[in-house]
């Protein structure tokens, strides 16, 4: 089967603030897929905070001028000759994790978002800011028809890990959730946690984040640093702020747990151990993924349909994107699509 040769794709050419323009357009020879790739034409990519770090150095480069993007949605073009599950025109997503080596204890035990040989979309592998990329096939989700792909695409990352990090909280049924930052993957995870029953309470700066908040069903919205105005049986941050730990701990009821949902965080100040700690209140970490989350949260999705909150924007322009999203101008999430 013929495939694409050439496509056109971002790059990060130097890393550094937005202001410096660190992204630059280029055309990219698209090599065939390997015996257990795909190749597939994209058709929306979701813009992560994630991309965002890559792109101002917060995380370092691990492959030089690599294509950011890692909520992919596209179409299967061509499959290697070791791919059973996925044909030529099926719909197909493809997300945060890329890789992993299948033989530690990691990948044995069922966690194989700590593997030590992980790989990821857009950061060991070009991503989806392009018209095309390859993907190894095990690493990629199915996707329903007749749902729209620039509200499938965020579900891939923002909704992934929101899923982890609130699984990550322990929320007992029926509990009281705080969410610290209020963007792509929080206004996700608040549809999810409301729909299972959860009184959530929205905790950001911004007006427009807190209304709509309120509107995809927040029980209250208010300032980051604010108290919520009740005790707090769970809470994630999602805001790569790390003064807002002590906040949130303060925040916790007796037993209750902070979920930290970023890949990146700016410094934790200094806990008080009585205040912040004791009675068993707990600060847990967020690591990527496992495929097994991925299915279940899409599952999930699929069951809970949430609104998805899309900024649209042409592939052209993605360095305005991700410029919006480091100035606070993106409410919910920004979307990628084709010129």
């Amino acid at each position: 089967m013929t495939h694409e040769t050439v496509t056109l794709a971002w790059v990060v050419e130097t890393p550094g603030p937005m202001a410096s323009a660190p992204l630059r357009r280029v055309r990219r020879e698209v090599p065939p897929p390997g015996d257990e790739e795909l190749l597939i034409e994209v058709h929306a990519c979701g813009v992560c905070r994630t991309d965002l770090h890559l792109a101002e150095g917060d995380l370092p480069p691990r492959r030089p001028r690599c294509t950011p993007g890692h909520e992919i949605v596209g179409r299967v073009l061509a499959a290697g000759t070791a791919v059973r599950d996925f044909r030529p025109g099926e719909r197909v997503g493809a997300a945060w994790l890329a890789g992993t080596c299948g033989v530690c204890p990691y990948c044995r035990s069922g966690r194989e978002n700590l593997c030590p040989e992980s790989r990821y979309t857009g950061w060991d592998i070009h991503g989806g800011y392009a018209g095309h990329t390859v993907v190894d096939a095990r690493y990629v989700y199915p996707l329903p028809e007749g749902w729209p792909e620039d509200e499938l695409a965020p579900l891939l990352c923002a909704g992934i890990i929101g899923y982890r990090a609130l699984l990550r909280a322990e929320l007992p049924p029926g509990g009281r959730l705080g969410l610290y930052g209020y963007g792509a993957s929080a206004h996700l995870t608040a549809q999810l946690a409301v729909a299972q029953g959860a009184t959530v309470h929205v905790l950001t700066r911004g007006e427009d984040a807190q209304r709509l908040a309120l509107e995809l069903g927040a029980a209250s919205a208010g300032p980051a640093t604010a108290s919520p105005p009740e005790p707090l049986d769970a809470a994630i941050l999602f805001a790569p702020a790390g003064e807002l730990v002590p906040v949130a701990l303060t925040a916790l009821d007796r037993g209750g747990t902070l979920s930290i949902a970023g890949i990146h965080l700016s410094d934790i100040p200094s806990l008080n151990y009585a205040r912040h700690l004791f009675q068993e209140r707990t600060v847990r970490s967020v690591t990527a993924n496992t495929r097994a989350d991925g299915r279940a949260y899409l599952a999930e999705a699929a069951r809970v349909r949430p609104r998805v909150h899309v900024q649209r924007y042409g592939m052209a322009q993605a360095d305005r994107a991700l410029t919006d999203l480091a100035t606070g101008k993106v409410n919910g999430v920004a979307v990628l699509l084709p010129d």
